[in-house]
């Protein structure tokens, strides 16, 4: 067995739970909260905590579940980019980190029932979208991050389904905008993982792992993670041009200093130094959060000017 080497525990828990990637679940809960700020329909605000709540922990669950597999089917090893490093460099046991990820998706179900308690049946629905995409994403028997499908799911799952299930628990109600609203984010936490998955290319065709970016192959790669970040503006110029934002929404283009700084990065990196994309997912982790709380400012602004 694998020895396990000492730190403090604290720093190797929040090390595991890859607390840098957790805004991509608090963002899309905020716009989604926002949007039924800034709407006429009541709002059950008393809910709030607790869908930021289970939005944290799926997420939180599918990292640590994600670190497991990963690891137990050799694709992090020492001298690979991903993962929190805390299996591949022993300071958690692969049953440790595998309990810890189920009890993460067990603390979002159970407070999933109480949202279904008050918002009904389209809350099951959601949850289980949620708690399937999130557990099969590594996990046995579907795995379809080995697929190619990863992107496709995270864009789906930590952008309109998020903030549609954020706008819906708070207001019990559906609307059509919430779903052009969500987009951009889609577009921007999906860049998070082509972020990664760019990065890994080399590491993952070794390991026999099929994404996008290693079916596209660097250069596509790179021009598929520009259209991301380009479309999430595109996307939001439009829903102000078509009336289902105000004006204000486009405080977010506050953001495009990183956006800019991310795309420049990218385009300077080559097979021979990879190792020049190293953080990009982080990079862009940000540069989500920037857009995210701009965007959200813009909607409570719209709201109140």
């Amino acid at each position: 067995m694998q020895k396990i080497k000492q730190k403090n525990k604290i720093v190797v828990w929040l090390q595991a739970i890859r607390i840098f990637s957790l805004t991509a679940s608090v963002v899309p809960v905020l716009i989604g909260a926002a949007i039924a700020f800034a709407g006429k329909d009541a709002v059950f605000w008393g809910l709030f905590p607790l869908v930021l709540f289970c939005s944290l922990m799926f997420q939180i669950g599918t990292n640590m579940v994600n670190d497991y597999y990963d690891f137990k089917k050799g694709i992090d090893t020492a001298d690979s980019y991903g993962s929190s490093r805390c299996l591949v460099d022993g300071l958690l046991s692969p049953g440790q980190m595998l309990i810890a990820g189920l009890g993460a998706f067990a603390l979002g179900i159970l407070g999933g029932f109480v949202l279904i308690y008050f918002r009904g049946y389209p809350i099951l629905l959601l949850g289980v979208v949620g708690f399937v995409g999130g557990l099969c994403y590594t996990a046995m028997p579907i795995s379809y991050k080995y697929f190619a499908l990863g992107d496709i799911a995270v864009f789906i799952l930590m952008g309109p389904l998020m903030v549609i299930g954020s706008y819906f628990c708070l207001t019990g109600k559906y609307d059509n905008s919430v779903l052009f609203i969500s987009i951009p984010v889609g577009f921007l936490v999906a860049a998070i993982l082509q972020a990664n998955n760019t990065r890994d290319i080399n590491h993952d065709r070794q390991a026999g792992v099929k994404t996008i970016a290693s079916l596209l192959g660097l250069n596509k790669a790179k021009f598929s993670y520009i259209s991301l970040l380009v479309g999430a503006y595109l996307v939001l110029t439009a829903t102000v041009l078509l009336g289902v934002l105000n004006w204000w929404a486009l405080i977010a283009f506050a953001s495009l200093p990183l956006a800019a700084k991310n795309i420049k990065t990218i385009c300077t990196c080559r097979d021979s130094c990879i190792e020049t994309i190293t953080t990009l997912d982080v990079m862009t982790a940000k540069l989500h959060l920037a857009f995210g709380v701009l965007l959200m400012a813009g909607i409570l602004l719209g709201k109140l000017f």
